[in-house]
C-alpha cells in the first residue's frame, strides 16, 4: 500500500543545492538526504511519469484505488484478529502450565509428607517456615521484575528486547506484554522471575494447607484434596487454551500466514509509525512485519489482479521494506514476502544484487527530484490504460 505524506522532504530542505555525494545519494548543502519512500520506488518502477505526477500532487483516481484501500483495511483487521487470538492462546497456555506445575508439586509433597517417617517438624511449625519463605521469595520475584538487572549485568538482548528498541526508535511496533521501555520482565528471557513467583506461590499454598493439619496424615490428605481441586481448575483452563488455539489457527489460515508466524506489526493506515534509513533517505511502512524462525520478515499485500509473475514495481517496493527492516532491527533479513491474495505468494530474496538494484533506483529518483526530466519508460497501451493518473498525463498512450 502507498505510504502517506510522511515521506515528503521537510519545508527547510533546499533542493536547489542538492548534489550527488560520494556514496551516490543526493544531499543538500546541509547534508540532508533527499527522502524517498517505498511508494516512490513502486511508482517510479511502474512509470517515472506516474511518479512525477504523484510528486506534483496528482492523486490516483479510479475504482481500483478505492477497492485497494478497502481490501487493505480488511487484511489489517484479519491480521489484528489473528494477533489477538494468538496472544490469548499464549497467555492461557502459560496460565495452564503454571497451574499444572502446582498440581504436580502438591501431589508429590502430599505423598512425601504421608509416606516419609523422618519428619521432625509438626505441620504447624512447617507452615510457619514455609510462609516466611514464601514472603521472601515473593519479594525477590517482584524486585527482579521491576529492576533492569539484566541490563546492569550486560546480558544480550532477545527478540522481544529488539521489538522494544524498534518501538522506542520508530513507534512502528506496539508493546504486547510489557510497557514501552520495560527491562527485565518475564519475557526478556525471564525464567528467573517466573521461577521465583512459582516458588512463592507453591510455598504459600503448602503453608496454608499445613496450617490446619494436626498430623502428617491429615496434612497429606489436605494437600491431595487441594491438588484435586486445582486439577479441575487446570482442566477448565486447558479447555479455554485449546479453544483459543483453534480460533488462532483459523485466523492464521484466514490471513494466509505460515504456521509458527508471529505478527510483530501491521499497518493500520492511521497511526502506524515510519521506518527510516538515515544513510540513504529510504523510508516507508510495510503492510506487516512477522517473526519467522527468529527473523523479522516484511510482507507486502497486493490486492489487484494476480499477475503471472511479480511486477518489478512491487518487487522493488518490497526490497525497500526488507532493507528498512534490516536496518531498523540490526538483524539479517534474508527475504520478504509478496502476496497477491492467499494463494499467490512469492518469497523475494535479499542479496547484494537486490541491494544494488534498490540503491540504483533510489539514486535515480533523487536525481529526478533535483534535475527533473522524468519520462515514460514503456510503450504499453494497457499500462497507461490501467494507470490511476492517466487523467493528468500529457504523454499517455490512451
Amino acid at each position: 500500500m502507498a505510504d502517506r505524506a510522511g515521506n515528503q522532504n521537510p519545508p527547510d530542505f533546499d533542493i536547489s543545492t542538492a548534489k550527488k555525494s560520494k556514496d551516490g545519494f543526493w544531499r543538500d548543502s546541509s547534508s540532508n538526504l533527499l527522502r524517498v519512500s517505498a511508494s516512490d520506488i513502486e511508482r517510479h518502477a511502474y512509470c517515472p511519469l506516474s511518479w512525477e505526477l504523484a510528486k506534483k500532487g496528482n492523486s490516483g483516481h479510479g475504482e481500483a484505488v478505492e477497492l485497494g484501500k478497502t481490501k487493505h483495511a480488511e487484511i489489517h483487521n484479519k491480521v489484528s484478529e489473528f494477533k489477538l487470538k494468538q496472544s490469548q492462546f499464549r497467555r492461557q497456555m502459560i496460565i495452564w502450565t503454571w497451574w499444572f506445575t502446582v498440581i504436580i508439586a502438591i501431589t508429590i509433597d502430599s505423598v512425601a509428607i504421608m509416606m516419609i517417617d523422618d519428619v521432625i517438624l509438626y505441620p504447624q511449625d512447617m507452615a510457619r517456615y514455609l510462609a516466611m519463605w514464601s514472603l521472601s521469595v515473593l519479594v525477590a520475584g517482584i524486585t527482579a521484575i521491576y529492576i533492569p538487572w539484566r541490563k546492569w549485568l550486560g546480558f544480550s538482548e532477545t527478540i522481544r528486547a529488539e521489538k522494544n528498541k524498534i518501538l522506542q526508535e520508530t513507534k512502528i511496533l506496539e508493546p504486547e506484554w510489557e510497557d514501552e521501555g520495560f527491562q527485565g520482565g518475564w519475557f526478556e528471557a525471564g525464567k528467573v522471575e517466573i521461577s521465583l513467583l512459582f516458588a512463592a506461590m507453591l510455598l504459600c499454598i503448602h503453608s496454608i494447607a499445613l496450617s490446619g493439619a494436626e498430623n502428617r496424615q491429615q496434612a497429606g490428605f489436605i494437600l491431595i484434596v487441594l491438588a484435586m481441586i486445582w486439577t479441575l481448575a487446570a482442566s477448565w483452563q486447558l479447555q479455554k487454551a485449546l479453544i483459543s488455539e483453534n480460533e488462532s489457527e483459523l485466523a492464521r489460515k484466514d490471513v494466509g500466514l505460515e504456521p509458527g508466524s508471529e505478527v510483530a506489526y501491521s499497518d493500520d493506515e492511521e497511526s502506524a509509525g515510519l521506518l527510516i534509513d538515515k544513510q540513504t533517505g529510504i523510508r516507508g511502512r510495510p503492510d506487516q512485519i512477522v517473526v519467522i524462525d527468529g527473523e523479522f520478515i516484511p510482507i507486502e499485500q497486493k490486492t489487484g489482479r494476480v499477475p503471472k509473475r511479480p511486477h518489478t514495481s512491487h518487487r522493488r517496493q518490497l526490497l525497500a521494506y526488507i532493507h528498512l527492516v534490516e536496518i531498523n532491527t540490526n538483524r539479517n533479513t534474508p527475504y520478504g514476502i509478496l502476496r497477491y491474495g492467499n494463494d499467490d505468494i512469492h518469497q523475494i530474496l535479499w542479496d547484494d544484487a537486490s541491494r544494488n538494484e534498490l540503491f540504483d533506483q533510489v539514486q535515480e529518483i533523487q536525481r529526478l527530484m533535483v534535475e527533473g526530466g522524468a519520462k515514460r519508460n514503456h510503450e504499453r497501451i494497457g499500462k497507461c490504460q490501467n494507470c490511476s493518473r492517466k487523467y493528468a498525463c500529457s504523454d499517455s498512450l490512451v
